[in-house]
């Protein structure tokens, strides 16, 4: 990698940790507007931004790990465990630039839902509920590596509370990126230029977490994420045109 691109990469990651470290999501959202350019192939592009958020993940359900509550993620992670599998076997077959354009304009639908809507649907956490946004989930990470949406709309309506909210999101991205990393292994995409780009891509990671942990119970909240959601709507744009 050039010098520039690895300063790139250490800057969409340390910024994709800040975001997620504070609003409980945002990483893969952040970095994949990034990361297919400088990568190989998108599937190799998606094994790294999934990798890095296991591991920035695991740090925070370590430091919150006495608001987890494990057994509650279990319907929501089975569905997503085989939805994700069968989405990342089609990413396999599919066009890189093909994918850019759909990510685009999930991107897009992304934004204008998390602007408009999302605060005015109420969900119960159910059974059905779990499924179905396990599925969308699987979807999601399987083949654009941002699980997250889908997930963000479940855990604000069934947690109270803005710890048990950052700790349940972040066990589900855990677990969920620890069962992806195991499927893009077997499709071929975790290679050298993964763990070469991961090598760099952590130190951001941390930095980013470190400062995110100190604004965590000071910034607004409100305000972060609507920043997030224009940034995800003018990315894409740019992923459709690019």
């Amino acid at each position: 990698m050039e010098i520039s691109t690895i300063l790139m990469l250490f800057a969409f990651c340390c910024g994709a940790s800040f975001v997620q470290r504070v609003s409980g999501f945002g990483f893969g959202i952040f970095v994949m507007t990034m990361f297919p350019h400088i990568m190989p192939s998108y599937g190799e592009a998606t094994a790294l931004s999934g990798l890095l958020s296991m591991a920035l993940a695991a740090y925070v359900v370590f430091r919150m790990r006495k608001y987890a509550a494990f057994k509650k993620h279990i319907p929501l992670l089975i569905t997503f465990f085989i939805v994700s599998y069968f989405s990342i076997e089609y990413v396999s077959g599919l066009d890189d630039k093909f994918l850019k354009q759909i990510l685009g304009g999930v991107l897009i639908f992304a934004s204008i839902y998390f602007f408009c809507i999302s605060d005015k649907i109420k969900l119960k956490p159910s059974l059905p509920v779990q499924i179905s946004m396990g599925t969308l989930s699987g979807v999601m990470g399987g083949i654009f590596a941002m699980p997250g949406p889908p997930a963000v709309l479940y855990y604000t309506a069934s947690e109270q509370t803005k710890e048990r909210y950052l700790a349940g999101i972040q066990v589900y991205f855990l677990i969920s990126n620890i069962m992806m990393a195991a499927f893009r292994f077997k499709a071929g995409f975790v290679t050298s230029a993964v763990g070469y780009a991961w090598c760099i891509g952590i130190v951001g990671v941390v930095l980013g977490a470190f400062v995110g942990a100190k604004v965590f119970k000071r910034i607004p909240n409100k305000i972060l994420r609507k920043v997030v959601y224009a940034y995800m709507a003018v990315s894409g744009v740019i992923a459709l045109i690019g």
